[in-house]
């Protein structure tokens, strides 16, 4: 089910993954731009992505792992990070949910 608005659609259905661990709901802009908003709760968790992705953080902290990085780097809220498309990333979240908003393409 969606729930159309001037501004676009958004996903009325929970994307689910890890058990619950991620929850998000996706959205189409009246552009066709799509994005998606969720929340990570505590957990360490791979990601593979099609599109290139900027992941903007809203609230919480976590840190990250690009496929081929042997480095974490953290980021809290106001900071976001980059992922390729056709990679993939590992995210630490602990202590308080991390809550995002995912920009694809």
């Amino acid at each position: 089910m969606t729930t159309t608005t001037l501004a676009g659609t958004v996903s009325t259905q929970a994307n689910v993954y890890f058990d619950g661990k991620c929850v998000s709901h996706g959205i189409t802009l009246a552009d066709g731009v799509k994005k998606s908003v969720g929340v990570i709760l505590p957990a360490t968790l791979t990601f593979n992505t099609g599109a290139p992705e900027i992941m903007e953080t809203v609230a919480g902290r976590c840190s990250i792992q690009l496929a081929g990085s042997s480095t974490w780097q953290s980021y809290g809220p106001g900071e976001s990070f980059n992922v390729p498309g056709n990679s993939s990333f590992q995210i630490k979240v602990e202590g308080e949910p991390y809550h995002y908003i995912c920009h694809f393409g």
